[in-house]
């Protein structure tokens, strides 16, 4: 099987993608395509383009909750974890201060809650964004290595309740891309 791809039309398509030259032409794409109904669709440019996110309907993600209570438990882990040691395991009265001295205990709280909110900004990144992905049927898409250089690309998943191959190829046409094409899964 060497040498030989499988075109979208044996094994089905996972989405419809279209390149634009500028970043202003990929936006009004998506925000037709949004207003359209399109709800499953993503955007690939070679820097941030400021209100692609809203026209492509991206919503917040769960990083900065998980980070939040992430970093409350490594608070809370390195509190307690010397409220055991200092006062309940092995006490020791140093110069007459009580046991249970918060303000000697801040800077491991604060040292906890850091590494904890860390660990959990990068693990859960990871998770969410599914990665490692040594795969993606997008880097099949003629041209896409251009989408960390100069061109701007939409897809539009088959996965969305709307998407019918030859219209969102005709839609996509219509909005001035510079090429249209179906890649496979």
């Amino acid at each position: 099987m060497s040498g030989y791809a499988l075109s979208a039309d044996e094994i089905g398509p996972y989405a419809t993608v279209a390149e634009f030259e500028t970043p202003e032409d990929l936006i009004e794409a998506a925000d037709a395509a949004r207003l359209a109904g399109f709800k499953k669709m993503d955007a690939y440019t070679p820097f941030p383009i400021h209100g692609l996110s809203d026209a492509i309907g991206f919503k917040s993600n769960a990083v900065p909750f998980l980070v939040f209570w992430g970093g409350l438990t490594g608070a809370l882990v390195g509190y307690g974890l010397q409220y055991y040691v200092h006062v309940l395991d092995y006490p020791m009265n140093v110069g007459g201060k009580p046991l249970n001295s918060i303000p000697s205990m801040i800077p491991i709280t604060y040292e906890c809650t850091i590494l904890f909110a860390g660990l959990t900004a990068f693990f859960s990144m990871i998770a969410l964004n599914r990665l490692p992905k040594l795969y993606h049927s997008i880097f099949n898409t003629p041209n896409f290595d251009r989408a960390s250089n100069d061109r701007f690309f939409l897809a539009i998943e088959a996965a969305d309740p709307n998407y019918e191959s030859g219209k969102v190829h005709d839609f996509l046409a219509q909005r001035g891309a510079l090429s249209v094409v179906e890649v496979a899964k």
